[in-house]
């Protein structure tokens, strides 16, 4: 197999590049390759895990993005990189065949390329606390939003019956916007599940959720004033947040902070940290102490003229000498700032001479279906504004339907917008089976 530029991980920025770059040179000469079969927006696996969103409703399939963006779509994990061979190895696809045992589907793949793109996300850092890989559920995709959801309604449905009077307990490791969010989603989602059968449910008593921060205070990298709103929301929806408290162990039933306290534990969500892929260490390729690829200002990868990186498996130094936050909205200025380059390569034009430059544009952070809260950051003098209620909620939901209409196109982003609106009024709030 071979394609002109290969692009591994679909993830927001690695997607985009691929649909804006395969509809730019046709069929041929952009390929995709990802471990899985659909994609979802990553900032919406809370709504997932809190079951307000339906992943089989909310996918979109790799292949038909492929088809109608014309890029080839490869399944499969990446496996080794041949820098100097311009080649890399696609791992095999397995599956349980009854008593046969596993049986390959897909066979390992070595594909050439011209030009590489590494666009592989991150995964959760557990920091070496004791129990937290084994005893936890990190919302890194959607298996591990879906687990999260079945064990959930598992619990509400214990927790409904005459005969057990316990509750639930839900402990949220970090209070960055994944465990913010999901927070306040799940108490929403709460109420509605007691809307629909589970009717012994008092989800303000029975539901018990706490956010467990290490930072002075939860959403400790936006301002001030966002925080303490939060921090408001949060209470008034009956979320205990405990902030300045470092965890130590992590149990089935339980978790052990720095100062001693114990809290009961059915289900704990770790939210407090990302690093790359381990796998990218064993690329050949230079990394960073946090695993992350090394990449020029241009973002391509420190030694490797064909090879590029974004995203958060990126490390790209800024002109003010800090690293890129690992954030959506700079993977997306990433991929923009690549199809550039590769397009004028593509045209025999002259780079461009400019390094990638972040710009933040400010933060959104959701507070379930009806309000969000954030600041926005304005381009006179870096002053920012503070916004919430419906106006935020809006505006955080255009932030998905900008990146549908990067991958689909405008007509097709309305269409599908339209549809789920009306899907939503004739289909429970939450996804009960």
């Amino acid at each position: 197999m071979q394609s002109k530029y290969v692009i591994v991980g679909g993830g927001a920025g690695g997607l985009e590049l691929a649909c804006k770059l395969g509809r730019k040179l046709g069929a041929g000469s952009v390929m995709l390759v990802d471990s899985r079969l659909y994609h979802i927006w990553k900032p919406s696996l809370h709504e997932v895990a809190a079951g307000t969103l339906d992943i089989h409703a909310e996918g979109l399939s790799y292949q038909m993005l492929a088809h109608d963006n014309h890029f080839t779509y490869v399944y499969g994990a990446l496996e080794a990189l041949d820098a100097a061979a311009h080649t890399i190895t696609v791992g095999p696809i397995e599956t349980q065949s009854g008593t046969h045992g596993t049986e390959v589907v897909l066979p390992r793949r070595t594909i050439g390329f011209e030009s590489l793109v590494l666009a592989v996300g991150s995964t959760s850092n557990y920091f070496g606390v004791p129990g937290a890989a084994e005893n936890t559920i990190a919302l890194n995709a959607t298996e591990d939003a879906e687990r999260f959801r079945l064990t959930l309604l598992k619990l509400l449905a214990k927790a409904a019956t005459e005969q057990s009077e316990q509750g639930v307990d839900i402990v949220i490791i970090g209070g960055g916007a994944t465990g913010v969010e999901l927070a306040a989603e799940l108490r929403e989602a709460s109420g509605v599940y007691a809307a629909y059968g589970f009717g012994d449910l008092k989800p303000m008593r029975d539901v018990r959720i706490t956010i467990i921060e290490g930072a002075p205070r939860i959403l400790a990298p936006l301002p001030e004033r966002v925080s303490a709103a939060a921090a408001e929301l949060l209470a008034e929806r009956g979320v205990r947040v405990v902030p300045d408290t470092r965890v130590t162990q992590i149990d089935a039933d339980k978790v052990t902070v720095q100062k001693g306290d114990v809290y009961p534990a059915d289900i704990v969500v770790w939210a407090a940290g990302i690093k790359a892929p381990d796998f990218l260490k064993n690329l050949g390729l230079p990394t960073v102490k946090g695993g992350q690829v090394d990449v020029t200002p241009e973002l391509a990868v420190k030694g490797f003229p064909d090879i590029y990186a974004l995203g958060d498996c990126a490390l790209c130094v800024g002109a003010d000498g800090k690293p890129v936050p690992p954030r959506a909205q700079a993977a997306h200025q990433q991929a923009d700032y690549l199809l550039d380059a590769l397009l004028r390569r593509e045209r025999g034009q002259p780079p461009r001479g400019k390094p990638y430059v972040y710009r933040d544009y400010g933060s959104l952070v959701s507070f379930g279906q009806q309000t969000s809260v954030g600041s926005l950051m304005g381009s006179l003098q870096g002053k920012n504004w503070f916004v919430e209620g419906v106006f935020a909620r809006m505006m955080y939901a255009s932030l998905h339907l900008m990146h549908h209409q990067a991958i689909m196109g405008t007509l097709r982003t309305a269409v599908l917008a339209l549809a789920r609106f009306l899907i939503k009024r004739t289909t429970p709030m939450v996804k009960l089976h």
